[in-house]
C-alpha cells in the first residue's frame, strides 16, 4: 500500500466519524421543548375572582422561569359551571 492511499483512508475515516458526530452536537443545541398547560376554570370567563386565580397562577408559573411563547403555552378553559370538552384535546391526548 502507497503512503497516499493510507493517507487518503485515514482522511475518510475521519471524515466519516465526523459525520456521524454531526447529528449529535445538532442535537444538544436544540432549543428549550414548549410545554402546554390547560387551565379549567369552573367560572365565568367574565368571573374576576377567576381572572384573579388565573392570573396568579400564571405569574407563579412566569417567576419559576416557565415565559409564554418561549417554553410553555397556556389553554385555559372557561366552563361556566359545565363541562366543556375540546375535541383538539381529546384527539391529540
Amino acid at each position: 500500500m502507497q503512503f497516499d492511499q493510507l493517507k487518503r483512508r485515514e482522511f475518510m475515516i475521519l471524515l466519516g466519524g465526523a459525520a456521524v458526530s454531526r447529528p449529535v452536537v445538532a442535537q444538544a443545541q436544540q432549543g428549550e421543548r414548549m410545554r402546554r398547560v390547560g387551565i379549567f376554570m369552573d367560572l365565568s370567563e367574565q368571573d374576576v375572582e377567576g381572572q384573579t386565580r388565573v392570573a396568579a397562577f400564571r405569574k407563579g408559573l412566569q417567576d419559576l422561569g416557565w415565559t409564554e411563547g418561549r417554553n410553555v403555552k397556556f389553554d385555559t378553559r372557561w366552563t361556566a359551571g359545565k363541562l366543556v370538552c375540546d375535541s383538539d384535546a381529546r384527539e391529540s391526548g
